[in-house]
């Protein structure tokens, strides 16, 4: 794993990340993984995974907390300011000039269809970063269950997703600690 030379250069890759991505957190993060892993070399892919997992379960803003675990295990508290600052500020700036125009902007048929595809652009760049990142989980019958089941009860049920999270990582601990187990039995 690469330091960054100094937290600017931390600063300013997330700065362009929050510039250039809409969507939300989940849209974020195949160009986070991007710039972190593949051009940077920073962090590696299953860095990336515990921080989807940690951003995911933890209050707050999905793209906040990834940029800020990130930053933290590239330079320590200095970068996760740096990090945290970078992704938010782009988002400040636009809020705030927006925020001036907003009633214009609302009327323009033109913004609305924009809008609308960035809609699909977003969905498609999650799913693109969900096939990368699914390649580096170990799938056996048990992660199949639960992601499986996962799906079907975010589908068609109005539980909270944060609830089938916590229900996975409580799986997941369960299952782990019978393998475990099972391991120390043959041993």
């Amino acid at each position: 794993m690469k330091k960054p030379h100094h937290l600017f250069e931390l600063f300013w890759e997330f700065f362009k990340i929050g510039a250039v991505t809409f969507g939300g957190g989940l849209a974020m993060m195949p160009i986070m993984r991007r710039a972190v892993v593949e051009h940077k070399q920073w962090v590696h892919d299953d860095d990336i995974i515990k921080i989807l997992v940690i951003s995911e379960s933890t209050p707050g803003v999905f793209a906040v907390n990834a940029a800020t675990f990130i930053g933290y295990k590239i330079g320590g508290f200095f970068g996760a300011l740096a990090a945290t600052l970078g992704v938010i500020i782009p988002s400040l700036i636009t809020i705030s000039i927006i925020s001036f125009f907003i009633l214009q902007f609302k009327e323009l048929t033109l913004v609305s269809y924009a809008f609308y595809g960035i809609q699909v652009a977003v969905g498609l760049l999650i799913f693109k970063a969900a096939l990368k990142l699914s390649k580096k989980i170990h799938f056996d019958a048990f992660a199949w269950i639960v992601l499986f089941s996962a799906i079907f009860f975010a589908t068609f049920t109005n539980i909270n997703v944060l609830y089938l999270l916590l229900v996975g990582a409580i799986l997941g601990i369960i299952y782990g600690s019978i393998e475990s187990l099972k391991e120390v039995k043959k041993a």
